[in-house]
């Protein structure tokens, strides 16, 4: 199979589908590997180390479109790649469909097969192509929430791990998954006094085994979300409905009742986001403010440290990548049902039901789509 790699367009995205080892790996089960020329430069991943691995390299990304029969990307398609999309493709990346209904009318359009990251699944009904990023968006969400505390940036001015004499500040985190916890670890090790709000008891109990008494657990309602933001000065939403619209936490007039120069960080805000203050920032604007309350609202956070992104990434999806060539798009997600999971779009049908109901359209069921034809 040949399998495309273009370089990513999206503001401040540097992370690229595939790196030179992963190529290596391609390359030795027999396929062929064709990369954008330039498309992992800016993180030390060098056209040379492609060539090296077995990678043919491409003046442009039309070429790639043009050619690859897998398109392995990071960040869903803008809207001059999916125009590029053809029925016989595949697409492997991530695509936050359920808040995008323009991509997702591009993409049922184009006829692509569409396999997204974020919904494939595993036993444990876990989401390992989501995890990695996860883990590195919850990190990041401490670093950047922190600095936009400082009162150059719009902040209260507080710092996170106070000094002797000096409270220490106050973290609530909404929502205790991959995100979550990963925040509550930084923050935990900053030295502020850190709260996590979430619906499963079980999760609760997960972390509070894990962090004890260094944090305090809450579960969600409405009223253990309103005191507990009330009281913070960073807040971060880390709410995941797999495939589906975040739901919305924190109001607009909830604002008057946080700290003015409080800061949220919505990491949630892929799928839409979980304040409804929230809309989509980049790395090149990534803040805003609404009456006093400092808003991050970057949609692709892990791509500010793309190399530990990409690396991270890779390590997860290259299995499933080597299957879908290996294999033959339908013939690996007929064989696998989390890949499957991964199915959102298929010849002109959503075939992911979150996705569907999201948007408003009529669902397909992917396997049984499947049976009926497809790529091979």
């Amino acid at each position: 199979m040949l399998v495309g790699v273009p370089k990513e367009i999206k503001n401040h995205e540097y992370r690229v589908g595939l790196t030179p080892g992963s190529v290596r790996e391609l390359v030795r089960h027999g396929h062929r590997v064709i990369v954008q020329r330039g498309a992992g430069t800016a993180i030390g991943l060098h056209d040379a180390d492609y060539s090296a691995a077995g990678a043919e390299l491409a003046e442009s990304a039309a070429e790639v479109f043009a050619r690859g029969e897998l398109i392995v990307k990071v960040k869903e398609p803008q809207a001059d790649e999916c125009r590029q999309l053809r029925p016989e493709q595949t697409l492997f990346t991530y695509l936050h469909l359920a808040p995008d209904p323009r991509q997702a009318e591009l993409l049922l359009a184009s006829g692509v097969t569409a396999i997204a990251y974020e919904t494939v699944t595993d036993r444990a009904g876990g989401l390992p192509l989501l995890t990695p990023m996860s883990e590195v968006a919850g990190r990041m969400a401490i670093q950047v929430g922190a600095a936009n505390l400082e009162k150059s940036r719009g902040g209260s001015g507080v710092l996170l791990g106070g000094v002797p004499g000096v409270a220490p500040g106050r973290v609530t985190i909404l929502g205790g998954g991959v995100v979550g916890s990963n925040a509550a670890l930084i923050a935990i090790g900053l030295g502020a006094e850190v709260t996590i709000i979430d619906r499963s008891l079980e999760r609760l109990r997960a972390l509070h085994g894990r962090f004890g008494q260094r944090i305090r657990t809450l579960h969600l309602t409405g009223a253990t979300v309103e005191s507990s933001v009330a009281d913070a000065d960073l807040i971060v939403g880390a709410i995941l409905a797999p495939g589906a619209r975040t739901p919305r936490l924190l109001r607009r007039e909830q604002l008057q009742t946080l700290r003015p120069g409080s800061v949220l960080v919505d990491v949630s805000i892929d799928q839409g986001g979980c304040f409804e203050t929230s809309h989509p920032t980049t790395h090149a604007e990534p803040t805003f403010i609404v009456d006093g309350i400092v808003h991050y609202c970057v949609a692709n956070m892990p791509g500010a440290v793309a190399r530990t992104s990409t690396f991270a990434l890779n390590n997860a999806t290259l299995p499933f990548t080597l299957a879908l060539a290996d294999k033959g798009c339908r013939r690996a997600l007929l064989d696998d049902p989390h890949l499957r999971d991964g199915l959102n779009v298929f010849q002109g049908k959503v075939t992911c039901a979150p996705v569907a109901e999201a948007l408003g359209l009529a669902w397909t069921d992917a396997a049984k789509a499947l049976g009926n034809g497809g790529p091979g």
